[in-house]
């Protein structure tokens, strides 16, 4: 690396242009491409198949960052009104330089709604026009902004086509995948042992990613109506069950190398988490893991977790998760994101901890999770 990283955002969002599978999709697959259309409410809403998606706030408040801080959202804004950085990767960099903010892993928005694709086909041509995009995006700014990839996971073969067109042509170094079952199917199934192996060959990373109101199964929507009740379950919850897939379903410790990162739920729960994973490893009674290696050992070998900005845990459990297994993000452009300040606010919360742990929480955890070395 010829620049250096003293801050990093670990997960930043892109604001995909409606237009983008129009322009770089399979022309066989443009009529069924994903298109916005507005209510009877005036709220935009995405469809994809004739499945009319997103929250009760519209898609048009994915790009109304300020919203935490007090700017009102109407909840009738237009989708493409949404903060300019997220469309414009030359308006994202003066937005970075005034946090600080040396480098930013991009995720998508209406991408996080691709796992409702039911069609494999459309869903991989989804994914490569997403990502094709995605790559000209990051093109200007290749030392400070990494895009991460989209893969069709509704058919293992094409999400390993997928990851490899991403690793290989475009030079991603990651991937990012709902923790919501696809097809019924929780990741540690055997039907996906393939798809970790490749991940592991390739050194792709992948990261653990949730949406909201996206038309896929979701843990705990049965029990509550409210959107914040709603946001609080799926994001932290989903994240939970597909940590213990991945660790004590055994895809860490069969694949040693793998790097898996667990983003946008909150970091707090992972210290419990681990603990009742440990717990039950280590009574005989309950160990039906098949495991060789203790649960939180998997974890400081093989996976990173994201904290949010305001998360008064983070200080204390820095040293007990491992300061270099944390990350923390932005959630730019979105109305829950934190900008501008983010970075000063991890720093709030880090302001009693020494500069090493300061320094690895705000950048070098994620230069690891990444791949930067």
């Amino acid at each position: 690396m010829s620049r250096a990283y003293n801050v990093v955002d670990a997960d930043g969002h892109i604001l995909e242009p409606i237009s983008l599978w129009q322009d770089y999709m399979d022309p066989a697959f443009r009529d069924r491409a994903p298109r916005l259309m507005r209510d009877a409410d005036g709220k935009e809403r995405l469809v994809i198949e004739e499945q009319i998606l997103g929250s009760k706030k519209g898609m048009g408040a994915l790009g109304a960052v300020g919203a935490r801080q007090g700017t009102v959202v109407d909840d009738t804004m237009e989708y493409a009104q949404g903060r300019k950085g997220g469309f414009d990767p030359h308006a994202r960099i003066p937005d970075m330089d005034q946090d600080g903010i040396d480098a930013a892993f991009l995720y998508p928005s209406i991408g996080l709604f691709a796992g409702a694709v039911h069609d494999p086909a459309l869903a991989a041509a989804v994914a490569r026009a997403y990502n094709r995009w995605l790559a000209d995006y990051c093109k200007p700014y290749p030392d400070r902004l990494f895009g991460v990839a989209m893969l069709p996971m509704q058919d293992v073969d094409l999400a390993i086509e997928e990851m490899k067109f991403a690793r290989k042509v475009l030079g991603m170094k990651g991937a990012f995948v709902r923790p919501n079952p696809y097809n019924g199917m929780m990741i540690d199934h055997p039907h996906y042992e393939k798809f970790w192996s490749v991940a592991e060959d390739l050194d792709m990373l992948i990261g653990f990613h949730e949406g909201a109101g996206s038309g896929m199964p979701q843990v705990g929507i049965d029990r509550f109506e409210g959107r914040g009740a709603r946001h609080i379950i799926t994001h932290t919850m989903e994240m939970m069950l597909v940590a213990l897939a991945v660790i004590w379903g055994g895809v860490c410790e069969r694949h040693p190398k793998v790097r898996i990162g667990f983003l946008e739920c909150g970091g707090g729960w992972i210290a419990p988490w681990l603990d009742r994973m440990n717990r039950h490893f280590d009574d005989i009674g309950f160990n039906d893991s098949g495991l060789k290696t203790r649960p939180s050992e998997l974890f400081a070998r093989n996976c990173w977790i994201a904290f949010e900005p305001v998360e008064g845990c983070l200080g204390p459990l820095a040293e007990y998760v491992g300061a270099d297994k944390i990350l923390w993000a932005t959630d730019y452009p979105h109305p829950d994101g934190f900008f501008p300040g983010a970075p000063d606010m991890v720093r709030g919360l880090l302001k009693d901890a020494s500069p090493e742990t300061v320094r690895k929480i705000m950048a070098q955890g994620a230069l690891n999770f990444y791949g930067m070395h």
